[in-house]
């Protein structure tokens, strides 16, 4: 159990916030009994706790029929970017840890990354088919200046001439444009940017410790230039927040070189749902109701009984009814405005066809 663990009451609104974090709120794991009580009133800072991750494996595989890919590569569990929204803080509680504060304060490392992946590849079955960075968390969180690992395992993705689809929301990634253009030279990388707002304070609340909208088109302008194919995400999109400013993301992601554009609509699962209404609270307390009665209507109104999320494939990513469809019609507008490709004609196809294993071509050598 997270001994930052709080009241209930905390997920509320009733805890203080706290400095350059998404989240305020340390709620109980849904999977613990025992709930503490902090004494002292929590520091408006809360500083970055490493955890070492001892996973044997490094791929973890998928079976959604609603994402592109059935393996990905996850080097953080955890994310310091610390977005309200963000699906992924329940995969915390999993580790004894609040979906709260704990899952941007207390990030799990794995420092052998690299070392897992390569030996996974070497493996004389291994058939190579296109992974994920990240499936869960932004493989290019702040942490990850200074630690490396990404970049540890795109040296491995290189050596193998693996294909890799990235998506983050750091200008970081720019930093690896060596690698990123020696895999794109084998048709086997694509990066998107994750841009749902140009309006700088709506991304410093909703994102806290995210790259600006700035630096993420610049990360576009380079990562083109570079000639590494890339594209935009806009998500998530959150009714009557951030959903007006869906062409204008289109159109000055296609200026700055993205190639295609993909969307998704807020997801609340689980204990994200209550964190995110103590946003709204905090934030837009003029919008809560607005918000919150479109989200329930994006997920299926009285059909669901008023649920704020919704688990269908086919549905969980863009939603239902009129709101759903308006979005989707907006959407698709501004790209072809834009000229930017969606749906299956935006995916980037990577190819496996350059795939080696090094010791084996040494060894034929020899």
């Amino acid at each position: 159990m997270s001994g930052r663990a709080m009241s209930g009451g905390a997920a509320r609104g009733s805890h203080p916030k706290v400095r350059g974090r998404g989240s305020s709120a340390n709620p109980r794991s849904r999977f613990e009994t025992l709930e503490v009580e902090a004494e002292e009133p929590n520091p408006d800072r809360v500083p970055t706790e490493l955890i070492a991750d001892h996973s044997r494996t490094i791929l973890s595989r998928n079976v959604s029929p609603d994402v592109p890919f059935d393996r990905s590569i996850n080097p953080y569990r955890g994310c310091e970017h610390g977005c309200a929204y963000c699906y992924a803080r329940p995969t915390h509680e999993y580790l004894g840890y609040s979906a709260g504060l704990d899952f941007e304060t207390r990030i799990l490392v794995k420092h052998d990354a690299a070392s897992l992946l390569r030996r996974e590849l070497s493996r004389p079955g291994y058939e190579p088919r296109v992974v994920a960075m990240s499936g869960v968390t932004d493989p290019y969180q702040p942490l990850e200046r200074r630690l490396r690992i990404t970049r540890q395992v795109l040296e491995v993705l290189a050596e193998h001439r693996h294909p890799v689809q990235i998506v983050t929301k750091n200008h970081l990634v720019t930093r690896d444009l060596d690698l990123l253009a020696e895999l794109a030279e084998h048709d086997a990388v694509s990066v998107h940017l994750s841009i749902n707002s140009l309006d700088v304070e709506l991304v410093r609340r909703m994102e806290p410790r995210t790259s600006s909208p700035r630096l993420r088109l610049q990360a576009l302008e380079a990562l083109h230039g570079a000639g590494v194919p890339c594209g935009v995400l806009v998500a998530p999109i959150v009714p009557a927040i951030n959903d007006h400013e869906i062409p204008a993301v289109v159109a000055a992601a296609a200026d700055a070189g993205a190639r295609s554009a993909g969307y998704v609509m807020l997801r609340l699962p689980l204990g994200v749902a209550p964190l995110f209404e103590q946003w709204l609270e905090e934030h837009y307390p003029d919008r809560r109701q607005r918000v919150l009665h479109r989200i329930e209507e994006l997920r299926g109104g009285e059909r669901d009984g008023g649920r704020r999320n919704s688990s269908r494939f086919g549905e969980r990513m863009r939603g239902v009814g009129a709101f759903a469809e308006q979005t989707r019609q907006l959407f698709e507008v501004s790209c072809r405005r834009a000229g930017l490709a969606t749906g299956q004609r935006g995916r980037f196809e990577l190819s496996t066809a350059a795939f080696r294993r090094p010791g084996e071509q040494l060894s034929l050598l020899g």
